[in-house]
């Protein structure tokens, strides 16, 4: 029994002994970003350039709508108060001026569409349905072409932000094929010839996440922001048509 025991043992420190030298035998990896770089065969690098083309474009669009739409608040902040001032003294040609001094408010550019509309059928004799209907329908379509510069590039960073962890994921699944080819042509089986083509693998994924991420929260704060002025867009029309229907009245 003793000596099954001890020979039992001994298999078992030979089988860690022979476990050990496959991480001893295998070649080192280093896992800076350069060297792993340098490993990755060409398609992952094309996948990581393509990512890399996303993430500009992705930051581009951030920075545009982030400086529109606080160009368009500020703006309308100063452009509403002004033109209601205008039109309470009945000064349209007023009016239409202020919102020239604001071409970057979203309001403006909708309710000089609908002054201008009006005024184009002349300041003489009453006011009719047909000049109110035909300034409404003038502010109609101005609210849709605003609505449709506020939500420019936001499309394309909802695809951002929905392909890039497919796109990161494509490049994982071949750099891990790639791993396992090694272990078929090395002479080494142990993790340690498969760990640096894995780790390759993962940046591809990883960085689809850090491209992806920021895109899908812009994303939602930028339309959240789109819906509140589609908001203010309508009320100010709404505000519009009453005045000329109390003008009609007059």
């Amino acid at each position: 029994m003793i000596l099954a025991h001890i020979a039992s043992s001994a298999h078992v420190l030979s089988h860690l002994t022979s476990s050990l030298a496959l991480f001893q035998d295998a070649p080192a990896n280093s896992f800076s970003l350069v060297d792993m770089w340098g490993h990755m065969s060409w398609i992952p690098k094309v996948i990581v350039g393509i990512l890399f083309v996303m993430s500009i474009w992705s930051l581009a669009v951030i920075i545009d709508r982030a400086l529109y739409f606080s160009a368009a608040r500020s703006q309308s902040r100063e452009f509403a108060p002004k033109v209601a001032g205008a039109l309470k003294n009945g000064n349209l040609d007023e009016a239409i001026k202020v919102a020239d001094r604001t071409k970057k408010s979203h309001l403006a550019e909708v309710v000089t569409s609908g002054l201008q509309e009006f005024r184009s059928f002349g300041s003489g004799g009453a006011i009719t349905a047909e000049q109110i209907e035909s300034s409404q329908r003038a502010l109609e379509r101005s609210e849709a072409i605003v609505h449709s510069k506020l939500k420019r590039g936001l499309g394309g960073l909802a695809t951002i932000g929905s392909t890039a962890p497919f796109i990161g994921l494509l490049g994982t699944v071949i750099g891990i094929l790639n791993a396992f080819q090694q272990i078929a042509t090395q002479k080494t089986s142990g993790i340690g010839a498969v760990a640096g083509g894995i780790s390759e693998a993962l940046v591809t994924t990883a960085f689809g996440l850090v491209v992806a991420i920021p895109a899908v929260m812009t994303f939602n704060y930028f339309t959240n922001k789109v819906e509140a002025f589609d908001v203010e867009m309508d009320n100010s029309s709404s505000e519009l048509v009453d005045y000329f229907i109390k003008q009609s009245h007059r």
